[in-house]
C-alpha cells in the first residue's frame, strides 16, 4: 500500500461512499498525495449512480483533519 492509499481509505457501504482520514498522529493533516486520492475518489463516485452521500471522517481522537501538512508539501514541491 502507498502512503495515500493507506492515509486515505476508501469504501462504500450501500448507498454512502466512505472516505477515512487515516493519519492520527498527526490529526490526519493532509499531504498532496492524500488531496489527489481523495478528488480522485469524489470523481468516481460523482459519476456513480449507486452512491448517494459521501462521509468523511478522521482516524483517531484528537479531530477531524489539521489542515494542510505544509512540511509534506514542502518536501512534495
Amino acid at each position: 500500500m502507498t502512503g495515500a492509499e493507506e492515509h486515505v481509505l476508501l469504501h462504500v457501504d450501500g448507498r454512502a461512499a466512505h472516505i477515512t482520514l487515516n493519519r492520527p498522529k498527526a490529526i490526519n493533516a493532509l499531504t498532496h498525495a492524500m488531496v489527489r486520492r481523495i478528488d480522485e475518489a469524489l470523481t468516481a463516485w460523482e459519476h456513480d449512480p449507486a452512491v448517494r452521500t459521501v462521509v468523511i471522517t478522521g482516524a483517531g481522537e484528537r479531530g477531524l483533519c489539521a489542515g494542510g501538512d505544509i512540511r509534506a508539501v514542502h518536501d512534495d514541491a
